[in-house]
């Protein structure tokens, strides 16, 4: 019976360690799971810790409800960006009831890596009939007349960010995409935005295995004071440009309004020194006429490969 006991004992004694060792187990798994969700949490929200407000005053210069933005002329954001006058989006049309050209206002400007937005958008002052000004000071310009769709590119001379002189005509024979930028605008969806796009569209191409090799992308900056060739390089490998297929050039000022007003895209110096301007994007085919210009930012870079591999066939 001694010996039946110990027996016993031993067998609860086991039990008793297997229950502890279990627990113990219990416990070890949910602090994993607990560290893996907090990991996860940070993982999938890098936004929230990217995400930048500014508070902003501007006049408004025109409201598009049905688009959700509002073009407004805006003061300079210490530290982000200069004056300008640009189109913003709202998250919420109701954001612009009331609003009309001329109205102060001010509003919260949402940042972060790839969008911006604004809210909380309130006037200070009753509408004006005071337009604010949409063209800064003179400048010497061509007397050019706008291109449309199958029209010849003009030929333009350029200096590439290798301090290189390089002309529209020697991209005869390629398909070619033109954007208009300046290296030192800020805001995600506009000039990052189109860089960022043509980046992603030199990558697409230089991986297919099918695509064209007679393509060419040519960014124009229009802050030809500011943008030499060697910011446009440092500008080019941030996006990591390949020479052979991507030029950022500069020129004269007189060349440069030409071939943008040409395509409708305008920019302007404001009293204050800042730039304002629209956006376009325009595909020359390769036997040197224009395919197509996209005007804004809502496009993407597979509709640009599209564009270029439709374009390099054109004889």
């Amino acid at each position: 019976m001694i010996h039946g006991l110990r027996f016993t004992s031993c067998a609860w004694h086991f039990r008793l360690w297997d229950m502890v060792r279990q627990f113990l187990y219990l416990i070890l798994a949910g602090l994993i799971l607990t560290i893996a969700c907090g990991k996860s949490e940070k993982a999938n929200s890098p936004e929230k810790a990217k995400q930048q407000a500014f508070q902003v005053k501007g006049i408004v210069v025109g409201v598009k409800p049905a688009e959700k933005t509002v073009e407004i002329k805006h003061e300079e954001i210490p530290g982000y960006m200069p004056a300008m006058t640009m189109p913003f989006e709202v998250k919420d049309s109701k954001d612009l009831a009331g609003l009309e050209p001329g109205d102060t206002v001010t509003f919260r400007m949402m940042v972060t890596e790839t969008e911006g937005w604004i809210d909380q958008i309130k006037k200070v002052s009753a509408s004006s009939s005071n337009q604010p000004p949409l063209t800064g000071p003179f400048r010497m310009v061509k007397d050019v007349a706008p291109l449309d769709v199958g029209d010849a590119l003009p030929e333009y001379h350029f200096t590439n960010q290798f301090n290189q002189p390089i002309s529209t005509s020697q991209f005869k024979g390629q398909a070619l995409a033109i954007n208009f930028l300046f290296t030192r605008c800020p805001f995600p969806t506009f000039c990052p935005l189109t860089a960022n796009n043509f980046a992603l569209t030199q990558q697409k191409l230089l991986s297919m295995t099918n695509a064209p090799t007679n393509w060419h992308l040519l960014t124009i900056s229009f802050d030809p004071e500011f943008d030499t060739s060697p910011i446009l390089k440092a500008y080019g490998e941030r996006y990591k440009d390949e020479p052979e297929h991507w030029s950022l050039v500069t020129g004269t000022l007189v060349d440069i309004t030409a071939i943008a007003e040409q395509f409708g895209q305008t920019f302007w110096h404001d009293e204050t020194g800042g730039i304002s301007h629209n956006l376009r994007t325009v595909i020359v085919d390769a036997s040197g006429r224009v395919q197509k210009i996209i005007v804004g930012n809502k496009w993407n870079s597979d509709e640009l490969v599209e564009e270029i591999v439709k374009a390099a066939k054109r004889k």
